[in-house]
């Protein structure tokens, strides 16, 4: 609850990191396999220039 309460004081939420949080997650699971450790984290760095796209 005190969480909860400290919203309030700041209008600060953790929306952000758990979004940045999901984006490598996803990057992991699409990343099984690579054999090459500095190529993952030049997509982690890079993660936040990709650009999602709609389907439909």
């Amino acid at each position: 609850m005190q969480g909860l309460l400290g919203y309030y004081p700041h209008k600060i939420t953790n929306g952000p990191l758990e979004g940045l949080n999901n984006k490598i997650k996803t990057l992991k699971r699409q990343a099984y396999g690579f054999r090459n450790m500095e190529y993952f984290k030049l997509r982690l760095y890079n993660l936040h220039n990709s650009r999602y796209a709609f389907a439909g």
